[in-house]
């Protein structure tokens, strides 16, 4: 049995969960969200709950079956309190500003860089450095916030650029004056 697969899924109850065949549907106070079921795994509805069963005993289906119920939790998950990632800017004139769903990064390069949010992602900036990416999906958020890091990921001499809160950059020492 998969340790974390024969963990059931508690539903909060600001939660509503539907199952139609293979695809799992939930709908919160974040939003809604649908998900298919991965391969080798079927799903059931008992009460507050969702249990995530696997239909072969083989090693693959025993992935699939901890896949399953991650994926499920996330979904539920997401949908009651939702996801939020935090990124940091470093570096003397760099800073974000945000107007409705589109970010603008002055990161000193010779033009701003614009950035569009994806639907269902919400990006605020507190501070014209600290930049917050939010949503109810956890993989689009977490892709989301390392799209806007990869427009100027942090170096290792000054540590400037934008990291993620608490994020720790091994700093190297400069060429040495002889």
């Amino acid at each position: 049995m998969s340790r974390l697969g024969k963990l059931p899924v508690p539903i909060p109850p600001k939660v509503k969960v539907q199952l139609d065949g293979r695809t799992l549907t939930a709908e919160g106070p974040k939003g809604k969200l649908t998900l298919e079921l991965p391969p080798l795994t079927s799903a059931r509805v008992d009460g507050n709950r969702i249990l995530v069963e696997r239909q072969a005993e083989t090693k693959q289906a025993r992935a699939m079956h901890g896949l399953g119920r991650s994926l499920v939790y996330n979904l539920v998950q997401g949908v009651a309190e939702g996801y939020r990632k935090r990124l940091e800017i470093h570096g003397v004139g760099f800073r974000a500003s945000v107007q409705g769903n589109t970010l603008t990064l002055n990161l000193g390069y010779s033009h701003p860089v614009v950035y569009q949010a994806p639907e269902g992602v919400k990006i605020t900036v507190e501070e014209n450095t600290r930049i917050v990416v939010e949503g109810p999906d956890k993989q689009k958020v977490g892709q989301v916030a390392a799209q806007i890091r990869s427009f100027y990921p942090p170096e290792p001499y000054k540590g400037k650029g934008i990291r993620y809160e608490g994020e720790q950059i091994i700093r190297k020492e400069g060429k040495a004056v002889q």
